[in-house]
């Protein structure tokens, strides 16, 4: 295998385990958690909430191992972390350490991700980065289908959800060793003053180095110049969007009377299994963004988001209606996800972990927003009112992007 594709693997499997059962599972198996340890809503709430925390903290903590030690430290951390928090929730015998083995699990994501960035600028030729960084995007559709298989064993009785957790720390075990061959261990060499000025004049991605010349330093400073802001506005909106759905979907279905022909704790499992199953086609992402451009692709992402969210509202009962809202929100997540990834290598040459780091950051604070003020909106006016009002940002942020559609080449976002 080439340095390049070991990457690329290492990448998948990382987010595969970081954005599959460590992100996912909690809301998988909430309702054996229920059952077993006795929650009320608002524990559920807060242990939910305790790990997105920790995905915040990971986030930065990612940034400042892999500019220290190097992006393997901070993927094969995550590892462990991911490993230790399954094994935690597996062994549980309290809601409090139900919590520290799911908030610990969420840190993987913050640490397995943003590393593969800046790694892939010194690994992957340029001309391959975008389908690179979207396969490595694209394991949280395998993790997450994978993680919902489970938990439908489990919900059939074939498993018990504690041997489910203990499945997920082994495959986080492995992980460690798959990052550790497939990321570089060291960082490259320090290029020279003009070399670094060449590479941000042309907006190629420059090498890392171990301490910042001039121009990185000026890339770094720049992370809120005008030219970023659309890759932290669509985050913000896609992180609201996606929490929302992930928050109230299987509730909306399960209250409006099920799926035809399925017990009701089994609507989180379909929705969830459609999410991952679909979301396999983020792997054609650099692809496609290659022939179309990054504003076309953006506002038919956008608006599968949008209209993921108007399915749920309308046709709740629905299998086609549900297996279709589910589809489009994991195609959706995916490919944003691989965008963000790599809209990220070309607004920042040489720290793009710091720039897909504050994406995420924006991401993570949509996700924050987002369920709050679509719970209060549901209590108010209803879930029908709130998924319509929550599809709103998204159509409007896809005809942004469509208004775009006509300017010349280089597309959004300029590189450099």
């Amino acid at each position: 295998m080439t340095p390049a594709t070991r990457l690329t693997a290492a990448g998948f499997v990382a987010t595969a385990v970081a954005f599959g059962p460590a992100r996912m599972g909690f809301g998988l198996f909430l309702p054996s958690f229920r059952e077993t340890f006795a929650l009320s809503t608002s524990a559920a709430g807060l242990i939910a909430s305790g790990g997105f925390l920790a995905f915040l903290l990971a986030l930065l903590a990612s940034a400042w191992i892999g500019r220290r030690y190097g992006e393997h430290v901070s993927v094969i951390t995550g590892a462990v972390a991911a490993a230790c928090g399954f094994a935690a929730v597996a062994m549980a015998a309290s809601p409090v350490l139900l919590a520290l083995g799911i908030a610990l699990a969420g840190t993987s994501a913050g640490l397995c991700w943003a590393p593969f960035n800046d790694a892939a600028e010194r690994v992957v030729p340029p001309e391959g980065r975008a389908t690179a960084l979207s396969v490595v995007s694209t394991g949280t559709s395998f993790g997450v289908a994978g993680a919902a298989i489970l938990a439908l064993v489990a919900a059939r009785g074939g498993l018990d959800w504690r041997g489910a957790w203990l499945c997920f720390a082994a495959v986080a075990l492995a992980l460690a060793p798959i990052a550790r061959a497939g990321l570089p261990a060291r960082r490259g060499p320090k290029p020279t003053r003009a070399a670094v000025a060449d590479i941000v004049q042309v907006g190629l991605p420059a090498p890392l180095t171990p301490e910042p010349t001039a121009q990185v330093a000026e890339a770094e400073a720049s992370l809120t110049r005008k030219a970023a802001l659309p890759l932290y506005g669509a985050a913000l909106c896609f992180g609201m969007t996606n929490a929302i759905f992930l928050s109230f979907a299987a509730d909306r279905v399960v209250r409006a009377g099920g799926l035809p022909g399925l017990p009701d704790e089994f609507a989180s499992v379909v929705i969830f299994l459609g999410y991952g199953i679909f979301g396999v086609l983020g792997l054609v992402t650099g692809r496609i963004e290659a022939r179309i451009g990054l504003a076309p692709l953006f506002s038919l992402i956008f608006g599968a988001a949008a209209l993921s969210l108007v399915l749920v509202a309308l046709a709740p009962t629905s299998w086609i209606g549900v297996v279709a809202a589910s589809g489009l929100h994991g195609v959706a997540i995916m490919m944003v996800s691989a965008v963000f990834s790599f809209w990220s290598v070309r607004l920042f040459p040489g720290r793009s972990t710091l720039g897909f780091t504050a994406a995420l950051l924006s991401m993570a604070t949509g996700s924050v927003l987002g369920p709050a003020l679509a719970g209060w909106l549901a209590s108010a006016q209803g879930p029908v009112v709130m998924f319509l009002a929550a599809a709103a940002p998204s159509l409007v942020t896809a005809l942004w992007f469509a208004a775009r559609l006509g300017q010349a080449r280089p597309r959004l976002p300029p590189a450099g």
